[in-house]
């Protein structure tokens, strides 16, 4: 092989490996854009289940002392 070929095969050789890092960093590039969203999207639903939790157990809590207070009236109903 003449250097001529051997430098024209380097050559080829180093052009594929940058397009093959090229794709490679796209393609990494994408995968992070698409991470970051989920990550978005993900720690929104988080922000709304928290709501609905902190929502819930309120609800739980009137129902309780409603509750607790029916119980109270029918006990005085049953000492008088």
């Amino acid at each position: 092989m003449s250097p001529v070929e051997e430098s024209t095969d380097s050559l080829s050789s180093l052009e594929e490996r940058i397009q093959s890092t090229v794709q490679l960093v796209v393609r990494l590039r994408q995968e992070k854009e698409e991470a970051l969203r989920e990550g978005a999207e993900l720690r929104a639903q988080v922000e709304r289940l928290t709501d609905e939790v902190k929502s819930l157990q309120t609800d739980r809590k009137q129902v309780r002392t409603r509750i607790e207070k029916l119980l109270g009236q029918i006990d005085q109903l049953g000492s008088e």
